[in-house]
């Protein structure tokens, strides 16, 4: 290792806004997300901005005076370099201010009728030309003595990294363990590259000749009336009625559209009828049927033809026995002017019938070729909800017209392989082979069991519009013969071609003769080896890995498995050799292979920890010694962080300094529902030197609160928020750790010697700072004490934003502030209530209780039940009957009382929504309470719709905006 690296840009700066704000935008619109998003799920794939950032910033040098002369006369200053890096990375304009305009007009329901990025194109469609390459090769050579440059992602997932990386010419290496993301890297990275846009032609023609052939097979299946297009089918899932033994349809509700022209089912029990009837109302007909009362509720059902509860025990003892059924009760087809629905016919019904008849006979043939996945869904934490209702194999995810067209799908794409290969020789075959089976993997995630028609969109909603395999009662279907493929198949031949589009950049770093593809090195297998990759070869490590027990990727890539190894198993044989994708080597934290085990949640943490610490030896290996690691994570449990840092640290790195970057949408925070993280925390590494002498976490301490506190008031001033900003802290408070390891705890282990320490103790030391930090400035630079219970109500609003939280930081920040959630917050005060894996703050009429919030109380013990009792008092009995108890208690001239309640003003959210009223009651009451008896209290300014003081923003006004913001948040 030199004596002294050239320090990289991403080590001293990183334009962390200007990227947020990319990134959201990028995945602000359903309709013009990457074409990556529309050829295959995957799972928490990075933006391409961050992506590209990360990258570009791990190996251009940091801007020096100390430059080259040539360099200096492009770069005389710090400002001329990181403007010049925007543009690389393809950002113009002030995006922070389009972007910011965009969320206000959707807080108060409005449109914006001109382009807020003044028609600035997203960056993720920038190639660099080859002035930019050209000073980008200029650059590299001076940092590294050569162009060419080599960047690896180890854990390449959904491929956002390698993909960036290969845009710019360099050397990439794309590993990945998952089978189904390799299949996806082959198809977003290798072919791409090597076929240019012209293979979408072929791609279309032998994907339609697969649709007409499958066409003429199921055709009789799938029934029309004259000029009817078939959009979705509409199905229940059925019990037996406990008392009559007829069927009982479970859905959640009825509706079929909301909005201004409302459709909904209205279900119709006749007594002597042996099954339940379906009638289409629209209108006030819609609203009188009663839609959102549906017969199933938290798993509890409802008979229609006795009113009685039907137990959720008895309704998975019937699924299980093999005894749930399904009712199919609307078809939707579409329309010029929108959906029409109506209620199926007999010929409908006799189809369907039909088709599970077709499969009974085809299925032993099929079977005995291996065409149908039949194998066991296996015992996981994915698994778990399908298993419990009854699906116990993988065929099962299907109804049985469902099953019968995907194996159709599949025994004709069997067929057709040695046309396509006769025609387009073996290696175009393969490419075209390949995505003709992601179209079908797209089938198979738009029609399954698991999937859900949409009626606030008025679509299907994929298997997979959460990360599990959550059970839907009420499911949809497409119409495989005349829809289903023809769809995919555009899809996918839309996403190769916008992918390759991207993937075309005529310059390259090194002139004529090399291309992008030859550049790659795409391999398959775990992270912890790396064979291909010699000692030291790569220059920058970027890395966007497994986050802790965020997703369980092969759980849930077993869907499309099973499928992949049907279609594309003979073109990639070593990748599926197994049943099932791989789960012993993945590294994730995942509770479920540790079944029957004590201490199931220390078990997956642990072996989390081991496998993340393998694949970072591995790094620290192939890393050159003046290489830089960047990883990219997401995660609000400390335990994750402390996982990671303890992995990383232990594999011998230190984190040079961190970035939070803005990635998600802050819609929910701002509606003030549900709390969301909105940032990925950016983690430059270097490589750690020969380790110094232990140092004592006692003397450190200084250090680590110094560094939460100062990078905090950095990060706020950059816009960072909410739980975000205590996120932000980590990554600081870990590279010091990082430097100064190995530290050393005051506790002991049985032989006496001092522990190392967890890093966790220093997160939550960082997590006390940002509490006093946050507290001061929403007390406007005082510093009061108030009561614990009070503290942790007024910083949960500080920071999440949001009524609804998880309990897991909820705890956190109990045990910071001294209490315990389940006895101080939830059970004794009332402050919160437990939902699921998260905590609902209470308002203040929830709140109710004698010597506790009552307005007869003269003297509290707490200061927020002095405040809601206030509030309450008001909000009941108005503004004449509040300043009596007011006064009666001594609140009116409290100083302390007053204090808190400018606390409170500054803590809780106070958007409002297009009727101007205020999204949170709370922030109603403390405005009408504040201005009726505390006028000199500071009433912090509400985001209103604004006029950005920029070039490109000039033009708009306030009567520009109108209407409803039509830019759908929506991620796959």
């Amino acid at each position: 290792m030199t004596e002294r690296p050239v320090a990289m840009l991403s080590e001293q700066w990183m334009p962390m806004t200007q990227v947020g704000a990319e990134c959201m935008r990028e995945r602000g619109a359903s309709s013009a997300l990457p074409p990556l998003y529309f050829l295959h799920v995957w799972w928490a794939r990075r933006p391409l901005a961050a992506s590209r950032a990360a990258v570009l910033g791990s190996v251009l040098p940091a801007w020096s005076a100390d430059w080259p002369v040539h360099l200096l006369r492009k770069f005389p200053n710090p400002q001329s370099y990181e403007d010049w890096f925007l543009h690389l990375i393809g950002i113009s304009g002030d995006t922070v201010a389009g972007r910011k305009l965009i969320e206000v007009a959707k807080i108060r329901g409005l449109k914006l009728k001109n382009d807020p990025y003044d028609g600035h194109k997203r960056a993720f469609t920038h190639n660099p030309d080859a002035g930019q390459l050209d000073a980008l090769g200029e650059l590299l050579e001076y940092a590294w003595g050569t162009r060419d440059i080599a960047v690896c992602d180890p854990m390449a997932g959904g491929g956002s990294i390698p993909f960036e990386a290969m845009r710019y010419g360099f050397r990439t290496y794309a590993n990945e363990l998952n089978p189904v993301a390799s299949v996806i890297l082959k198809a977003t990275l290798d072919y791409p590259a090597r076929f240019g846009t012209e293979l979408s032609t072929d791609i279309t023609k032998w994907g339609n000749r697969l649709a007409g052939r499958v066409g003429e097979q199921l055709e009789r299946f799938f029934p029309k009336q004259p000029g009817e297009s078939i959009h979705a089918y509409v199905w229940a899932r059925t019990v037996a009625c406990p008392v009559t033994g007829k069927p009982v349809p479970l859905s959640p509700n009825w509706w079929l559209q909301k909005g201004s022209e409302s459709i909904a089912v209205k279900l119709i029990v006749e007594e002597k009828a042996d099954l339940c009837h379906f009638e289409i109302v629209k209108g006030r007909a819609a609203i009188a049927a009663r839609p959102d009362e549906g017969t199933v509720k938290q798993g509890v059902g409802r008979s229609p033809w006795t009113g009685d509860a039907i137990d959720g025990e008895y309704i998975k003892a019937e699924a299980q026995a093999g005894r749930m059924e399904q009712q199919l009760y609307a078809v939707g087809t579409k329309t010029t002017g929108g959906f029409v629905f109506r209620a199926p016919n007999e010929a409908d019904l006799s189809a369907v019938r039909a088709a599970q008849q077709e499969l009974g006979l085809r299925l032993p043939g099929w079977e005995s070729k291996g065409l149908v996945p039949s194998g066991d869904l296996p015992e996981g934490n994915k698994t778990s909800e399908p298993i419990r209702y009854g699906i116990q194999r993988w065929d099962q995810m299907f109804s049985p017209r469902q099953l019968l067209s995907m194996v159709t799908f599949v025994e004709e794409l069997q067929a057709m392989t040695s046309d396509i290969e006769r025609e387009c020789g073996s290696e175009k075959a393969a490419a075209i082979r390949t995505y003709l089976a992601i179209a079908i993997d797209k089938a198979a995630d738009y029609n399954s069991r698991m999937t859900r028609w949409h009626s606030g969109r008025g679509a299907l909603a994929g298997t997979f519009d959460r990360h599990d395999f959550s059970f839907k009662w009420s499911h949809g279907e497409f119409d495989a013969a005349g829809k289903l493929l023809q769809w995919t198949v555009s899809q996918v031949a839309d996403a190769y071609k916008g992918i390759a589009k991207l993937a075309d950049t005529p310059a390259t770093l090194f002139g004529p003769g090399r291309t992008n593809v030859s550049a790659l090195v795409l391999t398959k297998g775990t992270a912890a080896t790396l064979p291909d990759i010699p000692d030291g070869a790569v220059h920058s490590l970027v890395v966007d890995p497994p986050y802790y027990d965020n997703v369980m990727y092969a759980e849930c890539s077993d869907f499309f498995y099973v499928w992949q190894k049907r279609t594309v198993g003979d073109l990639y044989p070593e990748w599926f050799d197994d049943d099932l994708t791989n789960k012993d080597d993945e590294a994730v934290a995942n509770q479920a292979r540790f079944e029957g085990a004590k201490k199931r949640k220390e078990l997956a943490a642990a072996d989390y920890e081991r496998k993340m610490a393998a694949c970072f030896r591995e790094m620290n290996r192939v890393l050159h010694p003046d290489g830089v690691l960047t990883v990219m994570f997401t995660h609000k449990k400390v335990e994750a962080w402390n996982t990671l840092a303890t992995s990383l640290i232990g594999a011998g790195f230190t984190i040079q300094t961190s970035w939070p970057v803005r990635t998600e949408s802050e819609h929910s925070l701002h509606q003030a529902k549900k709390n969301a993280a909105a940032s990925t925390i950016v983690l430059v590494c270097r490589k750690r030197a020969v380790s110094a002498e232990p140092v004592w976490w006692d003397d450190l301490k200084g250090k680590v609160r110094e560094a939460a506190r100062s990078k905090a008031r950095e990060f706020h001033a950059e816009g960072v928020s909410g739980v975000d900003l205590y996120i932000s802290t980590f990554g600081p408070v870990l590279s010091i750790l990082s430097q100064h390891w190995p530290v050393l705890s005051s506790q002991t282990d049985k032989d006496g010697k001092p522990q190392t320490l967890l890093p966790e103790v220093a997160l939550d030391l960082a997590r006390e700072e940002v509490i006093a930090l946050r507290k001061e400035e929403l007390l406007l630079g005082r510093k009061v004490q108030f009561d614990p219970v009070t503290d942790w109500y007024l910083m949960a609003w500080d920071a999440f934003s949001a009524e609804e939280f998880p309990a897991d930081e909820a705890r956190k920040l109990a045990i910071v502030l001294g209490l315990d959630l389940d006895r101080d917050i939830i059970r004794t005060r009332r402050v919160a209530t437990k939902k699921s894996a998260d905590v609902v703050l209470q308002q203040p009429v929830a709140r109710r209780r004698k010597g506790m919030v009552d307005d007869d109380v003269l003297t509290f013990d707490c200061w927020l039940d002095a405040v809601h009792s206030a509030m309450l008092v008001y909000e009941e009995d108005g503004a004449r009957a509040c300043e009596a108890f007011l006064n009666r208690t001594g609140l009116r001239n409290d100083s302390t009382f007053k204090l808190v309640l400018q606390a409170l003003l500054n803590a809780i959210p106070r958007g409002r929504d297009k009727n101007d009223q205020f999204l949170r009651p709370e922030a109603k009451a403390l405005d009408r309470l504040c201005g009726s008896f505390f006028a000199d209290l500071v009433i912090p300014a509400e985001e209103t719709v604004f006029v950005p003081q920029s070039p490109q923003m000039k033009g708009f006004s306030q009567e520009e905006l109108v209407g409803e913001e039509d830019v759908e948040e929506d991620e796959e």
